[in-house]
């Protein structure tokens, strides 16, 4: 390293963090927030105001670079309002979900192999992974998933079938499900 460099300002890449995109849209559900790490995409959020959107990743992923890039993201946003409007096309995005327990990556692949249209209780989950007991480790590993929709959290239910809390709203879960249903 000669001497200028050594004064030269770190940039983000330097310093070893993280750049996510974003971006906010708007779907039947309300307002959509896409991020993307260089992975894939880290976080669909979904909510009423953009504003609690980008406060809701920045806690997410406070050692993170967050950049809007409406026009890059265009695609994605697009996709995702698609797979709201008509789920049983699928939801192809690579997906970064590195940002979890180990625990939770676990539960969070084997929610993406519950089928559009199907649902499973958390009680069932749990014991897909020998916890009989633990419907309410799986229910916090559901919770925790920043990936709406991507990972499909809102297949789950109680063990009497009701729904149960979900992050973004137990009204979004029954609209889901019930657009889901008519498969």
């Amino acid at each position: 390293m000669n001497h200028m460099q050594a004064h030269m300002p770190a940039t983000a890449a330097s310093a070893g963090l993280d750049t996510i995109t974003y971006a906010v849209g708007r779907s039947a559900l309300g307002a959509i927030l896409v991020a993307r790490s260089p992975i894939g995409v880290c976080a669909i959020l979904i909510g009423s105001d953009a504003n609690a959107l980008e406060q809701d990743l920045a806690d997410r992923f406070p050692g993170s670079v967050l950049l809007e890039d409406e026009a890059g993201l265009h695609d994605d946003l697009a996709a995702i309002a698609r797979f709201i409007e008509t789920p049983g096309a699928g939801l192809d995005l690579p997906l970064d979900m590195r940002h979890g327990t180990p625990f939770q990556q676990r539960v969070w692949e084997a929610l993406r192999t519950i089928p559009c249209g199907a649902t499973v209780t958390y009680t069932a989950l749990a014991r897909r992974f020998g916890m009989p007991d633990g419907a309410r480790a799986v229910a916090t590993a559901c919770a925790a998933n920043a990936i709406a929709l991507g990972i499909p959290c809102h297949r789950v239910l109680r063990a009497d079938g009701s729904l149960s809390g979900y992050r973004w709203g137990i009204e979004r879960k029954r609209a889901l499900l019930e657009k889901e249903a008519t498969i």
